[in-house]
């Protein structure tokens, strides 16, 4: 090719390009950075609350047995109802204990003509001693026999009430008051008693008030013992104020106080028991029932942020920020118990750090990606 010939391509070219439209970077699909709120967290003096699960018990329960054996007569009472503390609950056969205190008073009858009997021989003989009728060893064997026959007497008269205490314990009646369970033995049937090997006849919880039993674990309890003295608490009239809820509950009504604390660590579990007590007027806190108990755990200054800003990796908890040039920089967080609506952040984030606080669901809105800021706010719940 000529050189003029390579020129006046060259110049074709230069005029060709001239003629295209300017290029435009973000008319190839280059994405506008995406909108999001942003906000401080809210720092806020909150109420700490440790959080532990447990389950309701009975503050007093006790197994019914009779202690006299025979046949259950009848039953007075109704399964699953309540009781008062001395209320029949079942009648044992009481023929043969009825005719055992018969003989019993006969015995007492019997003793107590022998030693009246005694008494008149031993006056008769002291009168006879002071003209020396009969000999001294005489009067001494008189009131031997007196003796012996006060001492029958006082066997008989134990023995009687022996028998009517046997005859009492026929009817068994309630030793607290509470819920009584399902009766075990139905009237006809053949009963042991006494204080071992005795029939189970049926169980009494007391239902007011009800225990709830945690577990507290050994780093949490010398945190209490050294910030509230908690085991001194324990054993004062006011007590450690502790809130629960059931599983089906969202708000912490419920009040009660710890009343116990146990003496030791487990060694196995490295946890101490601990129990509060509640009030149940309306007898609705039933033994064994799970529930969800929080314990005081100070005051605090701290940083707040709405559960909804919080995102998930694989082993941590992110809350998103605006940094340097606009851009989306993740921030690791620890995370704490809720407080009127938002989340407490117990490590992670600064009061001047930025937080995303809408937008964050956009998939566009990433770490690294520049965004657009807007103002947003972080409030606290209006109800609990």
């Amino acid at each position: 090719m000529s050189r003029s010939r390579f020129i006046g391509l060259v110049l074709a070219a230069i005029a060709a390009s001239a003629s295209l439209p300017a290029f435009d970077a973000s008319a190839q699909g280059a994405p506008p950075a995406p909108p999001v709120q942003v906000a401080t967290p809210l720092a806020k003096r909150v109420t700490n609350w440790d959080e532990y699960t447990g389950r309701f018990e009975a503050s007093e329960q006790v197994e019914v047995r009779a202690r006299v054996s025979g046949f259950i007569e009848s039953v007075h009472f109704r399964d699953g109802a309540l009781v008062q503390k001395g209320d029949l609950l079942f009648t044992i056969d009481q023929r043969p204990y009825k005719l055992a205190v018969d003989v019993a008073q006969a015995d007492v009858a019997r003793a107590k003509a022998q030693v009246e009997l005694a008494q008149n021989e031993v006056e008769r003989a002291e009168g006879l001693t002071q003209n020396r009728t009969i000999t001294a060893r005489d009067v001494d064997q008189r009131r031997a026999n007196l003796n012996s026959a006060i001492g029958t007497l006082q066997g008989a008269e134990a023995t009687l009430k022996n028998a009517q205490l046997n005859l009492e314990w026929t009817e068994v009646r309630a030793p607290l008051a509470g819920r009584i369970s399902n009766r075990r033995v139905d009237p006809g049937n053949l009963i042991a008693g006494g204080q071992s090997g005795a029939t189970l006849l049926t169980t009494i919880v007391a239902v007011d008030p009800v225990y709830f039993t945690f577990d507290v674990s050994e780093a949490d309890f010398l945190r209490y013992a050294r910030m509230a003295n908690m085991r001194d608490n324990a054993s004062r009239d006011a007590g450690t104020l502790v809130e629960v809820r059931l599983s089906d509950e969202t708000k912490w009504t419920r009040k009660g106080k710890v009343n116990f604390i146990d003496n030791a660590v487990n060694a196995r579990s490295a946890t101490i028991r601990g129990r509060a007590v509640f009030d149940n007027k309306d007898q609705f806190l039933t033994p064994g029932v799970f529930g969800r108990l929080r314990l005081f755990a100070g005051e605090a200054d701290a940083l707040l942020v709405p559960d909804t800003v919080i995102s998930s990796d694989q082993a941590h908890k992110v809350v998103l920020t605006i940094g340097p040039e606009n851009k989306v920089v993740p921030k690791i967080v620890e995370l704490g118990p809720l407080s009127e609506g938002l989340r407490v952040i117990r490590a992670g984030l600064t009061a001047q750090d930025k937080v995303i606080v809408g937008g964050n669901a956009n998939p566009m809105v990433r770490p690294g990606v520049a965004v657009t800021p807007q103002p947003g706010q972080i409030k606290v719940a209006t109800t609990n």
